[in-house]
């Protein structure tokens, strides 16, 4: 039963919600006030050109490092691998930095040896754990990487590598798109101008999915100043494996809980 804090309690605030998150809790944030958004339904396809990908296998010499950020750039990039004939052995000439359980699965299940499996999720736990296996940060002065990704766009872990003395190649191996392109595109738009107060995640696929859509493993830089709650042991662990400072959890999903706690935490704040 939600507290007696005033009705419109989350007036002119806007929450995201995952699109399989319960109605139950969008129903009673609306009736508070708040205004709830969803994020599109991942669909992952081929890139719209393959040379650029094509031109990176066929130079994987050149390459010392591939990094492989999530499971999905293991699933497009081996798949045109072995279109274009290339052997899996073939990819033990190079380093191999395997993110996330799913990952390292398909790596290993395709017979891809894993040299560096991060401790985390995120850019940061990526650089320092390639770090700590080269032996320091000098050691990346000349090293190449190839970093198969959905999106063109930069991000911390290719500013991190290249300031070390690296060169970093993002080669678009899929596209990540919305069910939606506008919708995707709106909510890039509100989390850059600081228009999300709030992002519910619950369930450990959340964030993940989250990451996917975007495209980025570095969801801490992109949600600073957000409010995350998380419904469930395994939500929290995927948000902290991926940087997150959680400000609100509860063991299960509970509505009112997560519509109480965000009310209070904002009301504290105006105080």
């Amino acid at each position: 039963m939600v507290s007696d804090l005033s009705n419109q309690s989350l007036s002119g605030r806007t929450v995201l919600c995952s699109p399989t998150g319960p109605d139950e809790l969008a129903t009673d944030l609306r009736q508070h006030g708040a205004r709830v958004l969803t994020w599109s339904t991942l669909d992952l396809g081929d890139p719209e050109n393959h040379e650029p990908l094509d031109e990176a296998i066929e130079n994987l010499f050149g390459y010392d490092w591939l990094i492989f950020k999530n499971v999905n750039a293991v699933n497009f990039f081996l798949h045109r691998f072995q279109t274009l004939r290339h052997e899996i052995s073939e990819l033990d000439a190079v380093r191999v930095c395997g993110v996330g359980e799913e990952a390292v699965h398909q790596l290993e299940e395709s017979q891809v040896h894993v040299d560096v499996i991060p401790a985390g999720l995120s850019s940061p736990a990526i650089f320092d754990a390639i770090e700590t296996y080269v032996g320091g940060r000098e050691a990346f002065r000349g090293l190449t990487f190839l970093l198969p990704v959905g999106s063109p766009a930069n991000g911390y872990l290719q500013e991190a590598l290249e300031n070390a003395g690296a060169r970093v190649d993002r080669v678009t191996t899929y596209r990540t798109v919305g069910a939606n392109d506008s919708t995707l595109a709106h909510l890039n738009a509100l989390l850059a101008g600081g228009g999300i107060d709030c992002i519910v995640f619950n369930s450990s696929d959340d964030a993940h999915d989250l990451a996917q859509l975007l495209d980025t493993n570095d969801l801490s830089r992109l949600l600073a100043g957000v409010l995350i709650a998380c419904v469930g042991s395994g939500s929290l662990q995927t948000a902290v494996d991926y940087g997150l400072r959680v400000d609100i959890t509860s063991a299960k999903s509970a509505a009112s809980f997560i519509v109480d706690a965000l009310a209070a935490d904002w009301s504290g704040n105006a105080n």
